[in-house]
């Protein structure tokens, strides 16, 4: 798995942090990890585990234990605590870290922050913020849109119509996230979150028309910096050969950096309104995340069970019926 990192200035402005002391130019300088720390055992002189590439936070707890201590305690516990050069300690509720620490810090070259927050709030935004800059992540060539607040990522061949039904859904009222290269991070062990890169975002390809700013053309509440992906569509020309999911009793998945996402193949056609038939996908794929499932309803209120009617069986159910 790729190493990601991002650089303290961008983590400064962010989360509207100040500088103390930096022995660089902050924008030089790159956090890697994910996770952050509360130096407490460390500072008691439990050392085994600590993580040096985490943010560390020092709360009102950790400064009146040092205070508690006297001077030459003081030193012991700081200096095995910044000599492990910590990425970056952040001190929180505006209070003063003391002039050891501060010395010790330059000594190791250890940057210091500070920020007026709590520090458990301060910490809670510190980790969904990484948690994002430092995901897993993926490029997909297709279109992410958002329809009736399901995050939709449209894939398919080049040509079979993704930005043209995109088009379509926000003309429709739905909103664009990304078309022909979707970025795709892993945000926990639930959630992908889909987005544009910088230098493309906000523009759509139409074959024949060229490139356009759906931003300009529909307005700022046709387009959105990011988006969950809740559902894939799979568009795919239509193939006589093969026989299409006619029930939708059961999901299918597909599996994108280790999650499973709720996939949809849609056969393409002319005289097939895609729009229309993904706002119907979406909908319907919003309804069965609260439990409700149409096939099932039809086959109780037929006095069919489930097991009845398995994938293969659909062309010969539908005939009858």
């Amino acid at each position: 798995m790729s190493k990601y990192s991002v650089s303290l200035k961008k983590v400064v402005n962010d989360l509207s942090l100040q500088v103390i002391y930096s022995p660089k130019d902050i924008e030089d300088i790159y956090i890697t990890s994910q996770d952050v720390n509360r130096p407490g055992l460390i500072l008691a002189g439990f050392e085994d585990y600590f993580d040096p590439a985490r943010i560390q936070f020092l709360g009102l707890t950790e400064l009146e234990y040092i205070k508690s201590l006297d001077a030459d305690q003081v030193s012991k516990c700081a200096e095995r605590f910044l000599s492990k050069r910590p990425a970056s300690i952040v001190v929180t509720r505006g209070l003063d870290c003391g002039e050891i620490i501060m010395e010790l810090a330059k000594k190791y070259e250890v940057p210091v922050l500070a920020t007026n927050e709590s520090t458990s709030g301060c910490m809670s935004a510190t980790i969904s913020y990484l948690g994002v800059e430092l995901a897993q992540r993926i490029t997909r060539h297709g279109v992410l849109v958002e329809v009736y607040g399901e995050g939709v990522l449209i894939l398919g061949d080049s040509g079979v119509g993704k930005s043209e039904t995109a088009l379509e859904l926000i003309n429709r009222g739905h909103r664009l996230i990304a078309d022909d290269a979707v970025e795709i991070r892993r945000v926990s062990n639930r959630t992908l979150v889909g987005s544009a890169p910088d230098n493309i975002r906000h523009f759509i390809e139409l074959r024949g028309v060229g490139v356009l700013n759906a931003r300009r053309l529909f307005g700022m509440g046709a387009v959105k910096m990011t988006e969950k992906v809740d559902m894939v569509v799979q568009l795919e020309p239509w193939s006589n050969d093969k026989v299409y999911d006619r029930l939708g009793l059961e999901n299918e998945y597909t599996e994108i950096l280790g999650i499973k996402v709720p996939v949809t193949v849609v056969p393409v056609r002319p005289g097939r309104n895609l729009s229309i038939i993904i706002e119907a996908a979406a909908m319907n794929n919003r309804q069965k995340k609260m439990g409700y499932n149409a096939a099932r309803e039809l086959l109780h209120s037929l006095g069919m069970t489930d097991e009845i009617i398995p994938a293969k069986k659909e062309l010969e159910f539908w005939h009858n019926f």
